[in-house]
């Protein structure tokens, strides 16, 4: 397996396989085959391909631990690009779909209800990663520090749940809230163990 997912094409045809969410959703959307909020489904099914990709950011680490795919490592970042991309597309779509990109409206409402906050935020903590997440970044940083910024990652895992769980709490809907929670705690508490695992002699 290692050998073939070294091959050239693999990488970018999994850059091709990531965008195709994207790709549908705006298309769906655009052929109305959204049902009958097509706004609110477009909203929702970006801040759903988010949580995701964050998902498959976090999974990175203990796939190669546990298969010695090495190869996977090179993913990372071209994956957590995409958690931000589509982070970014769901903030976009809500502002310009939900509030017609009128400021005046938009700033209070990010105030006034707790889930855009936290959402918000979450979206801040993206954008320094995306930011930071090139070679000349690492080296202006210094290793250590770029390391320690990066785990915001964590943060921004529980955020984005708390996003979610507070957007369908009106709803009384946490199902699928639930799958997200779960996944994302054993990827985290996965860290936690190996952190602990690597400290204690053998």
């Amino acid at each position: 397996m290692q050998a073939l997912l070294t091959r050239s094409w693999v990488k970018p045809l999994l850059f091709v396989l990531c965008t195709l969410p994207a790709f549908w959703l705006v298309g769906a959307g655009l052929l109305n085959q959204l049902g009958a909020n097509p706004a609110e489904a477009l909203i929702r099914g970006l801040g759903d391909w988010t949580l995701r990709f964050l998902c498959l950011v976090l999974l990175v680490t203990p796939l190669r631990h546990h298969t010695g795919w090495t190869v996977v490592a090179r993913w990372r970042r071209m994956l957590g690009l995409f958690v931000f991309f589509y982070a970014s597309l769901h903030l976009l779509a809500y502002a310009w779909l939900d509030m017609g990109f009128d400021l005046v409206e938009l700033l209070p409402d990010i105030v006034k209800r707790p889930f855009i906050t936290v959402g918000m935020l979450a979206w801040g903590l993206l954008l320094a990663l995306a930011a930071t997440s090139f070679n000349r970044a690492i080296k202006a940083m210094g290793a250590r520090r770029w390391q320690r910024l990066h785990r915001a990652v964590y943060a921004v895992a529980v955020l984005g749940v708390l996003h979610f769980f507070w957007m369908r709490a009106g709803k009384q809907l946490f199902g699928e809230v639930a799958v997200y929670a779960a996944l994302l705690g054993a990827l985290l508490g996965w860290r936690v163990w190996w952190r602990f695992r690597a400290r204690v002699p053998a």
